[in-house]
C-alpha cells in the first residue's frame, strides 16, 4: 500500500502544547554561584574590577563574559585574602590562570598522599591539570593575591549539564599529570614556529619571543600550550608608534594587556564604522567571533598581550571555526589584512591618538600615506 508522503492524519494539535523548555544550563550554574557578571566587549582594568563573595572559591570574584567569547568560554577573576587559601576544587573544564597581583603557591594533585606545589608571583601563568584538585594559597598577611583565569566552563557544562559529573568527577587524567615534584618546574620545549611547550612560565611580562614579521609592527610573539590543554596561549609585542596588521579567527581569544598603552579596533566584514576599545595594562578585549580586530601602540613603551584562547595549536577541536592563516593576506585565503588593503581612515585615527598623546608615528615604510617619522 503506498504511502504519500506529507499528507496529514488529522488535525495539527501542536499549537495546544506546553513549548519545549530550553535550558542554559551554564547560566543556571552561574546563577546559582551568586557573583557579578561583568558583559560587554572589553573591562578596562582586572585589576580594580569589582568582585563578590565566591564561597566555592574560598575568596571572591567575579564572572567576567565579554561579547566575543560567543558563548564557549569565559573568564574568572578571583581575589584570595592576605594568609589565606582557596577551597580544594577540581572540575572537568580547562582553567589557565594568569596571575594579576600578589604572590603565594598552588598544590595540585589526584592522590591526597602525592600533592605537586610550586610558587608563584605577579605575570605567573599556569594551567591546573584537567581534573585535578588544587588549593590556590595567598603567602602574603598583607596584601590580597589577584588572579584571572580562562576556562571553557561554559562549554562543559553546557554539553554534561549535570554539575556532579563536572565539578564530583573522580577520574584522574594520569597521561596529563602524573603527580610529579618538578611538573611546574620542568624547563619547556620550543617548537618551530614559536611554540613553547611548558606548564608553568613564571612572568609573561620576561618571557622570550621571537620575531613574526608577517603581522606587522615589528612583533614578536611565543605560542603557548599548557598541560596538554585543548585551549592555548600566547604572547605578542610591538613597538612604539606601530600597529599590528588587522586580522580575524573564532571567539574566546582573551586579550589581556600587560604592557603598554593604545586601543583596539574591532568590526564585522563590510562595516563602515569599528569598536573601539582604549586599553593599558590590566585591560581585557575579546574580538568576536570572525570579527577583523587592529591593534594599536599609541604610548611611549613596547606593547606586550597576552591572549588566552579557546583553541590551542597542538590538539585540533573540531568544529572550532576555521579562518585561515593569521599572517596570510585574505586575498591569499588567508586572515590578514595586509596594509596596503586597509581602510585609510584606520591610519588617520592611529595618527590623530599619537598626536594627543605625543607620540610619533613609525609606520613609514610600511603604510604608503604615514605622514610622519621618527
Amino acid at each position: 500500500m503506498a504511502i504519500e508522503v506529507g499528507m496529514s492524519a488529522g488535525p495539527d494539535i501542536t499549537a495546544e502544547l506546553e513549548p519545549l523548555e530550553r535550558v542554559d544550563a551554564y547560566e543556571q550554574w552561574q546563577r546559582s554561584e551568586g557573583v557579578p557578571v561583568v558583559t560587554g566587549f572589553y573591562v578596562g582594568d582586572l585589576n580594580t574590577l569589582e568582585l563578590g563573595a565566591w564561597p566555592r572559591k574560598g575568596g571572591s570574584g567575579a564572572f567576567v563574559n565579554l561579547e566575543g567569547t560567543g558563548g564557549v568560554n569565559d573568564m574568572h577573576v578571583v581575589e584570595i585574602a592576605p594568609g589565606r587559601a582557596s577551597e580544594p576544587e577540581r572540575h572537568l573544564y580547562e582553567e589557565m590562570i594568569y596571575v594579576l597581583s600578589g604572590r603565594g603557591s598552588t598544590q595540585v594533585w589526584y592522590d591526597d598522599t602525592k600533592k605537586a606545589s610550586f610558587e608563584w608571583g605577579p605575570g605567573s601563568l599556569f594551567a591546573i591539570p584537567l581534573n585535578a584538585s588544587y588549593r590556590i594559597f595567598n603567602s602574603s598577611g598583607v596584601q590580597p593575591a589577584r588572579y584571572a583565569s580562562v576556562t571553557n566552563a561554559p562549554t562543559i557544562v553546557s554539553l554534561f549539564h549535570n554539575r556532579g559529573f563536572v565539578f564530583n568527577n573522580p577520574y584522574a587524567f594520569t597521561d596529563r599529570f602524573g603527580g610529579e615534584d618538578d611538573y611546574f618546574a620542568r624547563d619547556g620545549t620550543l617548537h618551530r614556529g614559536r611554540m613553547l611547550e611548558t606548564n608553568f612560565i613564571p612572568n609573561v611580562h620576561t618571557v622570550q619571543l621571537h620575531d613574526w614579521k608577517a603581522r606587522g609592527g615589528g612583533g614578536t610573539n611565543v605560542m603557548i600550550e599548557l598541560t596538554q590543554n585543548s585551549m592555548g596561549a600566547h604572547v605578542s609585542q610591538f613597538r612604539p608608534g606601530t600597529y599590528k596588521k588587522a586580522h580575524r579567527h573564532g571567539p574566546g581569544a582573551h586579550v589581556i594587556i600587560l604592557d603598554g598603552v593604545g586601543f583596539s579596533l574591532l568590526w564585522r566584514e563590510g562595516d563602515a564604522e569599528w569598536q573601539k576599545c582604549d586599553w593599558r595594562p590590566g585591560a581585557v578585549v575579546v574580538p568576536p567571533e570572525n570579527w577583523f580586530h587592529e591593534h594599536f601602540n599609541s604610548g611611549p613603551e613596547p606593547a606586550r598581550y597576552l591572549a588566552l584562547r579557546f583553541t590551542g595549536l597542538h590538539f585540533k577541536q573540531r568544529g572550532a571555526f576555521q579562518s585561515g592563516a593569521a599572517d596570510v593576506s585574505v586575498k591569499e585565503g588567508g586572515a590578514q589584512i595586509e596594509y596596503e588593503d586597509e581602510d585609510r581612515r584606520i591610519h588617520e585615527l592611529f595618527e590623530r591618538e599619537l598626536h594627543a598623546n605625543g607620540g610619533t608615528c613609525r609606520m613609514k615604510g610600511l603604510v604608503s600615506w604615514c605622514s610622519s617619522e621618527a
